[in-house]
């Protein structure tokens, strides 16, 4: 039973050649006025960058790590990144064009994100840390089977690469997700 989210959706590994288009969506999606069409902008609370072209190169070529590029009618509109940890995955670096946000596209990618992981690499949970302020974010990740651990880890506070902080109790909190 699809929805209008999943019409003619291609779901691959990105390469090389994708990696200034993803900067672009990662960016689009979270930082800046282009974010605020969405709702998933950390407009509020981050100025600066979000990733950068170092940072998901990265991710595409290191080692039991994926980017999962996410296209409709050739164009890409979503990716997130998967990486294999022993028993468990990461799910990161998610974003989905904000243009395209609260029509099912996420829950789409994050289904067939847990259905490789499971199947992939034979992991049992999926993890994630998400900035512990984002409550409404939080609250999707919970309606998708995620649950809070309240283990947390300090932002990066200072590295420009993460981005620059509007407000200085920002941490991430660890979620996880049991895969059956």
């Amino acid at each position: 039973m699809g929805t209008a989210a999943d019409a003619a959706l291609t779901f691959r590994d990105a390469t090389d050649a994708d990696v200034d288009v993803l900067v672009e969506l990662i960016e689009s999606a979270y930082r800046g006025e282009s974010s605020r069409a969405g709702w998933t902008t950390e407009a509020d609370i981050l100025d600066g960058q979000r990733t950068d072209r170092d940072g998901v190169l990265e991710v595409v070529k290191a080692a039991d790590s994926r980017l999962l590029t996410v296209e409709r009618e050739g164009r890409i509109v979503a990716c997130c990144q998967l990486e294999h940890r022993g028993d468990h995955a990461y799910f990161g670096m998610f974003a989905v064009s904000p243009a395209l946000q609260g029509a099912g596209l996420g829950r789409t990618v994050i289904a067939e994100a847990e259905r490789q992981a499971r199947e992939d690499w034979g992991v049992t949970e999926m993890h994630m840390t998400v900035i512990s302020v984002r409550e409404d974010l939080i609250a999707w990740y919970e309606r998708r089977g995620y649950r809070r651990t309240g283990r947390t880890t300090p932002f990066p506070y200072g590295d420009e690469r993460f981005g620059i902080p509007q407000r200085d109790d920002l941490e991430f909190e660890l979620l996880v997700k049991e895969l059956a």
